[in-house]
């Protein structure tokens, strides 16, 4: 990749955040939907991007290893970060959000069932043949469920999110895309993965943040609605890129 990996973290971890700070405290959120797009903003690089990838034939190779890596690194920053970026948008002792235990468990989703995989792929790479496929269909199954379930059960929540929100985490996310398409290295292909990957960011890990820190909140349904529509601009942006920039070159 010819944009160093230290720079798409930076941006990933430090810039996407600040600018969801920026933007809630601009836009002056109520705190419960400005920690739903926080929690957003903190978890990078959704594992829909490798399916957006294929579909833009951008870097899939790219897409897969930024993708595995990301989430890895998201186990230890994204707390951090989260808790960090949550003293801009909410008064002292207003929320409480549990780093440690958030810690723990992230540890135990994220980190070691990746390291399971390397080592399987490691020592037994027939198994791992086998197994791969139906492994990424009930990943990808499971996913689908849980984001249904959560949607259908906060679906009056979501309606009452308003555009405001949205408006913000629209900017934040073509602001996101952008910079980062243009920082993203002289290939096409590249520029694509970066800018997708970070501007699309992980709801299954904002969730996590959010049912494990704000259970019963309001936080819960900012992070779905915010969510839904940065999955909606990915595939815009796949649109544009695939049936625009493509066919005028």
């Amino acid at each position: 990749c010819a944009l160093p990996i230290s720079l798409i973290l930076v941006a990933n971890f430090v810039a996407v955040p600040l600018l969801v700070v920026v933007l809630t405290r601009s836009f002056q959120l109520k705190a419960e939907l400005a920690v739903g797009m926080v929690l957003l903003g903190a978890a990078p690089f959704a594992p829909v991007v490798p399916v957006f990838t294929k579909m833009v034939r951008a870097d899939l190779a790219l897409a897969a290893g930024l993708t595995s890596i990301v989430p890895l690194i998201s186990a230890f920053l994204t707390p951090l970060v989260s808790m960090l970026a949550l003293r801009g948008v909410t008064a002292s002792g207003e929320l409480q959000f549990h780093v440690l235990r958030t810690l723990g468990i992230l540890m135990a989703t994220i980190t070691a069932p990746l390291l399971l995989g390397v080592a399987i792929n490691h020592y037994a790479p027939a198994f791992k043949r086998r197994v791969l496929r139906p492994v990424e269909i009930l990943s990808e199954a499971t996913g689908g469920v849980s984001l249904t379930v959560v949607t259908l059960a906060e679906f009056g929540s979501i309606l009452k999110t308003g555009w405001l929100p949205l408006l913000a985490m629209l900017i934040s996310s073509e602001i996101s895309c952008a910079l980062c398409y243009w920082l993203g290295g002289p290939e096409r292909a590249t520029r694509r993965v970066v800018a997708l990957g970070t501007s699309n960011r992980n709801i299954a890990l904002a969730l996590l943040l959010a049912v494990e820190s704000f259970p019963g909140t309001e936080i819960i349904a900012a992070v779905v609605a915010n969510g839904l529509l940065l999955i909606l601009l990915g595939l815009l942006h796949v649109a544009f890129w695939r049936f625009v920039q493509d066919r005028s070159n």
